[in-house]
C-alpha cells in the first residue's frame, strides 16, 4: 500500500486566492478528524477549510468535505487526487483565503486538486510493505561472520544482542520469510536458528 512519505504543508496562489494544503499520515478516522480539527483551529480565519482522506489497507474508507464551497468543487477533487495516486492512510486539508476574484466551478476544482497534487509531490510517496522482525540466533564463534553477511545482504538489520548467544534482529519482507530461513541455514551451515517476532511495515520510496 502507498502513502505519503512525511507530513507537510504547501501553498499555492490562484487569482489572489491562497490555497494552503496540509497532509498527514493517519491510520484511524479519529486521528484524521483530530488533524482536521487542528488545521481548522490554525486557520479559523480562512474562508473554507476543505478536507479529504483515504484510510484502510485497501483504501476502503474515504471521506471528503467541501466546507461551504459549491458541492463537488473542493473535497471531491482533493479525494480524487489521493485515489488517483493510489494513496491510503493520508488526510488532506486545504485552507482557502478568498482573494476577491471568483474562480468558477471549474477553477475551484482545478485549484483544490492542484493544491493537493503539488503537496504530495513536495512530501514524497512511499510504499508500506509488510515485514516481520526475525531474530537470528547463533553462537559467538559464528556470529561475527553471520553479522557481516547479513550487513552485506539486502535485508535490514535492526539490533544485535550478545549474551550467552548472539541474537541479531533482521527486518524481513513478509513474502520472503521462507527464503530468509533458507538463506540463514545455508550461510551458517545449519548452525543458526531463526525466530519470528513482531509484524510491522517498512517504508520504501517509490
Amino acid at each position: 500500500m502507498r502513502t505519503i512519505k512525511q507530513p507537510g504543508v504547501h501553498e499555492i496562489e490562484i487569482r489572489r486566492s491562497r490555497f494552503i494544503c496540509a497532509l498527514a499520515r493517519t491510520t484511524t478516522e479519529q486521528e484524521a478528524q483530530e488533524f482536521i480539527a487542528g488545521r481548522r483551529r490554525a486557520h479559523r480565519e480562512a474562508t473554507h477549510n476543505c478536507t479529504a482522506y483515504v484510510l484502510g489497507d485497501h483504501a476502503d474508507i474515504t471521506r471528503n468535505s467541501d466546507d461551504g464551497e459549491p458541492a463537488g468543487t473542493a473535497g471531491l477533487p482533493m479525494l480524487q487526487v489521493l485515489t488517483r495516486r493510489a494513496l491510503t492512510g493520508t488526510v488532506a486539508v486545504v485552507s482557502r483565503y478568498f482573494g476577491g476574484v471568483k474562480l468558477g466551478t471549474g477553477g475551484l476544482i482545478r485549484a483544490y486538486g492542484q493544491a493537493v497534487a503539488e503537496t504530495i509531490d513536495a512530501v514524497g510517496v512511499v510504499e508500506r510493505r509488510p515485514v516481520v522482525t526475525v531474530t537470528v540466533v547463533a553462537d559467538h564463534a559464528r556470529a561475527g561472520r553471520l553479522h557481516r553477511d547479513l550487513h552485506a545482504s539486502a535485508y535490514v538489520l535492526a539490533e544485535a544482542r550478545y549474551g550467552r548467544q548472539a541474537e541479531i534482529d533482521v527486518v524481513v519482507p513478509a513474502t520472503e520469510l521462507d527464503a530468509f530461513d533458507a538463506w540463514v541455514a545455508a550461510t551458517s551451515g545449519g548452525h543458526a536458528s531463526t525466530h519470528r517476532g513482531a509484524r510491522g511495515h517498512l517504508d520504501v520510496e517509490v
